[in-house]
């Protein structure tokens, strides 16, 4: 069939991608599986909804191209296609940010209440780290580390923080991270730390943001 007009049938294709990702569940799919392959199962119970609900989201986003999915035995695996799908997430997290004054009451009443100090920076803590001048903590779940996480980090997850303390040296800087820049996880994990009197900070994104960047992440316990 011929296109008369392949300027519309180029944004009709876009509009799908665009609709594929229009939804609060889908982003957070994608959130998800930005720290690695997950089943539906999987999804479903990280999210606390409906298998199927989850598995019409990722048939929609299957569609569009945003995942793709391969049979491991009883179990289907999803995984974002490529890197431009956590670009695509991170441009609308953009624009959202610097336009819409409800992200902004959001992010001011809740984040910065909990966290004013600016997060450092993957290029800083990258140089740190190479220093062996901080302790570094993913304080995402067991399975999420274990698919991948910062070189040299501990898996601390947030409902042990107060029960690991033993494990932080007083006057040595603490940076934790988890799933990207507005999980609230690390939010939590550096008031906590700091009400016990701990030198504590945030990654300024998480884990997806820092391989995205081309920086070293290891897996495994």
């Amino acid at each position: 069939m011929s296109i008369t007009n392949p300027k519309q049938a180029l944004y009709e294709q876009f509009a799908m991608v665009a609709k594929a990702m229009g939804n609060a569940q889908r982003l957070e799919v994608i959130e998800h599986l930005a720290q690695g392959s997950r089943s539906v199962e999987a999804l479903a119970a990280k999210m606390k909804l409906p298998t199927a609900n989850v598995s019409q989201h990722l048939q929609a986003m299957r569609r569009a191209g945003i995942v793709t999915s391969e049979r491991d035995g009883r179990f289907i695996n999803y995984r974002v296609s490529d890197e431009s799908v956590l670009a695509a997430f991170a441009a609308v997290r953009l624009v959202a940010e610097r336009q819409s004054a409800e992200v902004a009451r959001v992010v001011h009443e809740w984040f910065h209440r909990r966290d004013e100090m600016e997060p450092i920076s993957r290029v800083e803590l990258a140089k740190r780290m190479k220093k062996g001048l901080v302790t570094i903590i993913d304080v995402r779940p067991p399975d999420e580390f274990q698919l991948g996480h910062l070189p040299g980090a501990i898996n601390v997850p947030i409902s042990e923080i107060k029960s690991r303390l033993s494990l932080f040296a007083a006057g040595r800087d603490i940076i934790a991270y988890c799933r990207g820049p507005w999980c609230v996880m690390s939010f939590e994990a550096v008031a906590q730390l700091r009400s016990k009197g701990l030198s504590a900070r945030r990654l300024e994104d998480g884990l997806p943001e820092w391989k995205a960047a081309g920086l070293p992440v290891e897996s495994g316990l």
